[in-house]
C-alpha cells in the first residue's frame, strides 16, 4: 500500500527559513516580507529622519540664537548630542537582539521619540526666551533663557536621542529582514533595498527640510519643533498598520548574540596562557575549522578550550561561537578607518550652516532662503544620483567585475572618501574667497552685514558630500550588516552607527583643541563668534588632510580584507 501524499508539503515550501508571522507561525513567502512590507518600514523610517534633521539641520542657529552661545560652544554642543544619538543605538542593538526584538524596540523606542518631541516642542514655547535676566543689553549675543528651561530643553533633546537608539538599529534591520537572502530573487530585491532606502530618506528630507527650516528661522521654534513631533504620531501609526505583513526573525532557545560574543572574550582572555599546542591538538580533535578567515586573530581560538582544560558543558565556546566573535573583531580596522570621514560629516550642520549664514541668501525680494536648507542639496545629490548608480553604475561595473553589486562595499566605501576629501578642499577654498570678500569690502568688523557673496557658492561642496554618501554611507550600512552573523545585524548597525557618533565627538574636541591652541591671549580663534576674523578655511585644510591619511590606511586595510562566506560582496 502506497503512503499517502504529504498535503502540507506545497505549503512548507511556500515558508521562510528563521521567520515567523505576527501570529508566531512559520511566514508564508506569498503573504509576507518583501517590498510590501518593507515599504511600509521605509515610510516609517521618512518620517523618522524627517523629525530627526527637522532638529539637528537648524539646532546650530537655534543655540547661537535664543540660547545665546557662542559659534564654537554650539558646534560643540551639536556635536556632543548627535555624537550621543549615533551611540546610543548599540545600547538599542542590545536590548533589541537579546531581550525585546527588533518589532518592540522600534515600537517603545518610538513613544520615547515622541515624548522627546513634544517636550522640546514645549521647552521652545515657553515665554520666557526673551531679555529677561540679561544684564547687558548691548552685547552682540542674544540674552540666555532661564536656567529651569535650558534644563528641560537639553533634557528633552537627549531624550529623543535615547529614542533614537531603539529606532534607528532596528528599522533597517527588520526592513532587511523582509527580504531572503536564500531566495535568488528576494536576494536581489535586497541588495536594492539599501540603495532605494536611503533614496527614501534623502527625497523626504530634500521636500520638506527647506520648509521646516523656513518654519524655524521665520515663524516659529516651537511650530518648528512641533510639526517632527506629530510626523512621528504618525510614522508609529503606519508602522503598527503594517504588523500583519511583516516576517519577524527567529531565533529559537539559543543564547544571546551578544552572550555568545562576549563569552568568546572572556574565555580566550582567562585562557591566555594557553600553549599554541594545546590549541592546535583542540582544533584537530574537532576538525578543520571552516573558514579562510579563521587564520586571522588565533588567539580567540583559546576559547575553544576550558581554564582549567575540562570539557564540561557550558565552559567550552563552540567553533561557531569562535567564528561569530571574529567577524566582528574583523568589522574593527573599517570602523577605524572611517572615523575621519564621520569628522567630516559633522561640518554639514554646523560651520557649513554658520557660515552660509553670513553670506547672501536673498532669492526673491523680502525672501532669503534658510542657511540650513543648503543641507538640502546633499539630499537631492542622493536623489538625483542614486538611480544613476543601481540602473546604470551598476551594471555597467557588473559587465567587468562579474560581481552582482558591481563593486565590492569596500570599494564603493573608499569611492565615498575620496570625494569627501575633494569637497573638503572645495570648502576651504569657497571660504577662502568670502574671507577676502569681507577684507575687500570693509567687513571684517561687521560681522551683523551680509557679505556680497551668494550662497550657492557653498552648493559644490554639498552636492558632493551627497554623492559621497551615496558610496560610502550606504556602502557602511550594507558592510555592516552582510559581515556580521544574521542574529547580529542590530548591532552591526549600530557599529556604523557608532562610527558617526564617535565622529561627532571628535569634531568636538578638535574644536576644543584650536579654540584653546589658537584663541589663547585674546585672539580670534579659527572659530571666532564674527566668522569674518575666524579662520575655517584651516580648519577644512585640516580636515582634506586627515581624510587623505584616513583614505591611505583604509586602502591598506580593505587590501588585506577577507569577506565573509556567502557576502555578496
Amino acid at each position: 500500500m502506497s503512503a499517502p501524499p504529504i498535503i502540507s508539503s506545497p505549503l512548507l515550501l511556500d515558508t521562510v527559513d528563521g521567520a515567523l508571522d505576527h501570529k508566531g507561525r512559520p511566514a508564508l513567502r506569498s503573504k509576507s516580507g518583501t517590498w510590501r512590507s518593507a515599504s511600509f518600514i521605509i515610510g516609517v523610517e521618512m518620517a523618522e529622519r524627517f523629525a530627526y534633521y527637522g532638529i539637528s539641520s537648524n539646532l546650530i542657529m537655534y543655540l547661537t540664537g535664543p540660547f545665546g552661545q557662542s559659534t564654537a560652544t554650539a558646534a560643540q554642543n551639536v556635536n556632543a548630542w548627535s555624537g550621543t544619538a549615533s551611540l546610543l543605538p548599540l545600547l538599542g542593538a542590545f536590548v533589541a537582539d537579546s531581550f525585546l526584538g527588533r518589532y518592540r524596540t522600534i515600537v517603545v523606542a518610538s513613544l520615547i521619540y515622541i515624548l522627546g518631541l513634544g517636550l522640546l516642542t514645549m521647552s521652545s514655547i515657553l515665554p520666557s526666551l526673551s531679555s529677561f535676566g540679561c544684564q547687558d543689553a548691548s552685547k552682540s549675543l542674544p540674552c540666555s533663557p532661564p536656567q529651569p528651561q535650558v534644563i528641560l530643553f537639553f533634557f528633552s533633546l537627549y531624550l529623543v536621542a535615547l529614542g533614537q537608539a531603539g529606532h534607528k538599529p532596528c528599522v533597517q534591520a527588520f526592513g532587511a529582514d523582509q527580504f531572503d537572502g536564500r531566495n535568488p530573487k528576494e536576494c536581489k530585491a535586497k541588495s536594492s533595498f539599501f540603495n532605494w532606502w536611503y533614496f527614501g530618506l534623502c527625497a523626504c528630507n530634500l521636500v520638506t527640510l527647506p520648509i521646516l527650516n523656513s518654519i524655524q528661522d521665520n515663524f516659529s521654534w516651537g511650530l518648528g519643533f512641533g510639526i517632527p513631533c506629530a510626523t512621528m504620531v504618525v510614522a508609529l501609526v503606519i508602522f503598527v498598520l503594517g504588523t500583519r505583513t511583516y516576517r519577524y526573525s527567529f531565533q529559537g532557545d539559543e543564547k544571546s548574540p551578544f552572550m555568545r560574543v562576549g563569552q568568546v572574550f572572556v574565555a580566550a582572555i582567562r585562557n591566555w596562557r594557553t600553549t599554541s599546542s594545546a590549541i592546535a591538538i583542540e582544533e584537530e580533535t574537532r576538525g578543520t575549522l571552516p573558514h579562510q578567515s579563521s587564520e586571522e586573530f588565533r588567539f580567540l581560538n583559546k576559547a575553544l578550550l576550558a581554564p582549567d582544560g575540562s570539557k564540561e558543558d557550558g565552559k567550552v565556546c563552540s567553533i561557531c561561537e569562535v567564528e561569530e566573535a571574529k567577524a566582528v573583531l574583523r568589522l574593527v580596522p573599517v570602523w577605524l578607518t572611517s572615523l575621519a570621514y564621520a569628522i567630516v560629516f559633522a561640518q554639514s550642520s554646523t560651520f557649513f550652516t554658520k557660515q552660509g549664514a553670513t553670506m547672501n541668501r536673498r532669492v526673491v525680494p523680502g525672501f532669503d532662503v534658510p542657511a540650513a536648507s543648503l543641507q538640502s542639496f546633499i539630499s537631492l545629490a542622493i536623489v538625483l544620483f542614486i538611480p544613476i548608480y543601481d540602473r546604470i553604475f551598476v551594471p555597467m561595473a557588473r559587465a567587468f567585475t562579474g560581481k552582482s553589486s558591481g563593486i565590492t562595499m569596500l570599494q564603493r566605501i573608499g569611492t565615498g572618501m575620496v570625494l569627501s576629501a575633494i569637497s573638503m578642499a572645495i570648502a576651504a577654498v569657497v571660504e577662502m574667497v568670502r574671507l577676502k570678500t569681507a577684507q575687500e569690502y570693509g567687513l571684517v568688523d561687521l560681522p551683523g552685514v551680509t557679505v556680497p557673496m551668494s550662497i550657492w557658492w557653498l552648493a559644490p561642496q554639498y552636492v558632493l558630500f551627497g554623492i559621497a554618501d551615496v558610496f560610502t554611507m550606504v556602502g557602511l550600512q550594507e558592510f555592516f550588516y552582510d559581515q556580521v552573523p544574521s542574529e547580529l545585524r542590530s548591532v552591526g548597525l549600530a557599529l556604523y552607527l557608532s562610527i558617526f557618533g564617535v565622529g561627532s565627538f571628535l569634531s568636538s574636541f578638535l574644536v576644543s583643541v584650536i579654540v584653546s591652541a589658537t584663541g589663547a591671549d585674546g585672539q580670534d580663534s579659527w572659530f571666532a563668534n564674527n566668522l569674518n576674523r575666524a579662520h575655517l578655511d584651516y580648519f577644512y585644510c585640516l580636515l582634506c588632510g586627515l581624510s587623505v591619511i584616513e583614505l591611505a590606511a583604509f586602502l591598506y586595510i580593505a587590501k588585506a580584507y577577507i569577506y565573509n562566506r556567502g557576502s555578496t560582496a
